[in-house]
């Protein structure tokens, strides 16, 4: 091969092996057969992992290995919810991984923002935080198009019904949701910001893509 023209492949060679290894769950898992164990699910949560309900979340392209540390929470009850609850404790743990890796491999909704009022402020907070009060930028953990960051089991945020980022901020808030455990990174974030800023974060999310 001609120098010239192996010096211009080889990092654009090196550049689509990351992006296939960035492809690549994390978790191990059947994608066929957690396909089939996601009927359940898909009454809450869609066909495609796409809740048509906004107080309940869209799961499709979210981190496997965060849908599995959700459910493992649900089932343990260091999570609350009635209806997750019932439905995670008929989980194994192969079945916890079969259906988180097959929501993951869902493309992510793309949605469109939620209140256009409230859209520059909720950019403002999501990319630079607020230092006067110590609110921290989201983007540090969920990445800059809200894709998270699975090897430290931070969501995906993109796409995400506002109404239902809204009430986990609150709920972090007020300590009805612990499952950031002893980080406390989640409640200590949320107990700063007035409900104006939970809003207005809540539908630049929704936008996010």
């Amino acid at each position: 091969m001609n120098t010239r023209i192996a010096t211009i492949l080889l990092p654009l060679a090196i550049v689509l092996a990351a992006f296939q290894a960035q492809a690549e769950s994390l978790a191990e898992g059947s994608i066929e057969a957690g396909k089939s164990k996601s009927i359940t699910c898909t009454a809450c949560h869609g066909a495609e992992g796409n809740s048509v309900n906004p107080l309940w979340p869209n799961i499709a392209g979210q981190n496997a290995n965060y849908i599995i540390g959700q459910l493992s929470a649900f089932k343990n009850g260091s999570r609350m919810d009635p209806l997750m609850t019932s439905q995670a404790m008929l989980l194994s743990d192969e079945d916890m991984h079969d259906v988180a890796v097959y929501f993951e491999s869902l493309p992510a909704p793309a949605m469109a923002v939620g209140d256009p009022s409230k859209v520059d402020k909720g950019e403002a907070l999501y990319r630079g935080g607020n230092g006067d009060n110590g609110v921290a930028a989201c983007l540090a953990c969920h990445g800059p198009t809200g894709r998270g960051n699975p090897a430290a089991l931070y969501p995906a945020l993109q796409g995400q019904h506002a109404t239902y980022t809204a009430k986990q901020l609150r709920d972090y808030a007020n300590e009805a949701r612990t499952s950031d455990g002893k980080t406390r990174i989640m409640r200590d974030i949320a107990a700063r910001l007035s409900e104006d800023d939970i809003n207005a974060v809540a539908s630049y999310v929704q936008g996010l893509r």
